[in-house]
C-alpha cells in the first residue's frame, strides 16, 4: 500500500503557488516551522511545471496568477492527479468562484485575508484526511547503491556519480528509477509507470514518462540514442536492464 509523505514522516511536501512574494515567503516560513517541506511557485506556468516534476502531498493555490491563472492550474493538476488535495487561498470571495473551484475538484477554499492559525489547522486536517485515503502502490523504499555502466547511484538520497559529473536526482527521477530497480527485466507500460512512480490515474495521454526516460538516458547511458539500460518496447512501454 502506498505511504504518502504524511504517513512516512511527520512533515508533508507542500507546493505553495502565490505571486505575492511577501505572502509566499510568509506561508513557506510558517508551514516550514510547522514541520513541512515547502516549495514555492510564483506563477501558474511554473506551478504546472514544478508539479509535473515532483511529488507533493498538498497544493496551496492562489487564483489570480501571472501567465496561467489558478483555474487552469487546477484543471492541469487534476488531469494528472485526481486525489492530491488542493486548498485555494484567494481574494475572490464570490460564491460563483468558490462553486467553480469545487466543481473542478478543490478540497477547501480560504478567502484572503485569512487567519494564520486557521490556515495551519485546515492544512493539518486536509493532510490527515488525505493520509486516510491513500491506496496506490508505490515502489518500496530502499537504500544502498547501484551501478549503471560507469555510474553509481545512491537510491536512498538520489546522489549520482557519473563520468560527466556528480549531481542529485530530483525526487521524481529517484522515484521512477526505484520503480525500474524493483522491476528489473520486466516490461512496464506507461500507465503502470504513471501509477507506480507518480500516483497518476490510468489512461492519461501524457508525455511525462517519455520525458523522464530521456533524462535518465542522458544521465546514465553511454550512448542515449542506443540505450542499454532504459529500453523502449514498441507499443508496450519500457524495460530496465541493470
Amino acid at each position: 500500500m502506498k505511504k504518502s509523505a504524511v504517513q512516512e514522516k511527520k512533515n508533508a511536501r507542500i507546493l505553495v503557488v502565490e505571486d505575492e512574494n511577501h505572502l509566499a515567503e510568509g506561508l513557506k516560513l510558517n508551514l516550514s516551522l510547522a514541520g513541512h517541506d515547502v516549495e514555492v511557485a510564483t506563477d501558474g506556468e511554473m506551478a504546472i511545471a514544478v508539479f509535473q516534476d515532483n511529488l507533493f502531498d498538498l497544493l496551496l493555490l492562489d487564483l489570480m496568477l501571472p501567465k496561467v491563472d489558478g483555474m487552469k492550474v487546477i484543471d492541469e493538476v487534476r488531469k494528472l492527479n485526481k486525489k492530491i488535495p488542493i486548498l485555494i487561498l484567494s481574494a475572490k470571495d464570490a460564491a460563483i468562484d468558490k462553486v467553480k473551484c469545487l466543481k473542478l475538484g478543490v478540497d477547501d477554499y480560504l478567502t484572503k485575508p485569512f487567519n494564520l492559525d486557521e490556515l495551519l489547522l485546515r492544512v493539518e486536517r486536509i493532510l490527515l484526511r488525505s493520509s486516510w485515503n491513500q491506496q496506490e502502490e508505490f515502489p518500496q523504499e530502499t537504500g544502498g547503491e547501484i551501478l549503471l555502466g560507469q555510474s553509481t547511484i545512491d537510491l536512498g538520497n538520489g546522489k549520482a556519480v557519473t563520468p560527466s559529473g556528480n549531481f542529485v536526482l530530483t525526487e521524481q527521477e529517484r522515484r521512477l528509477l526505484l520503480v525500474f530497480v524493483n522491476n528489473p527485466r520486466k516490461i512496464l507500460s506507461r500507465d503502470q509507470l504513471l501509477k507506480l512512480a507518480w500516483g497518476y490515474e490510468e489512461g492519461l495521454e501524457t508525455r511525462t514518462v517519455d520525458n523522464f526516460i530521456v533524462r535518465l538516458r542522458k544521465y546514465f547511458e553511454e550512448n542515449p540514442k542506443r540505450p542499454k539500460h532504459f529500453i523502449s518496447m514498441r507499443m508496450r512501454g519500457y524495460i530496465f536492464e541493470p
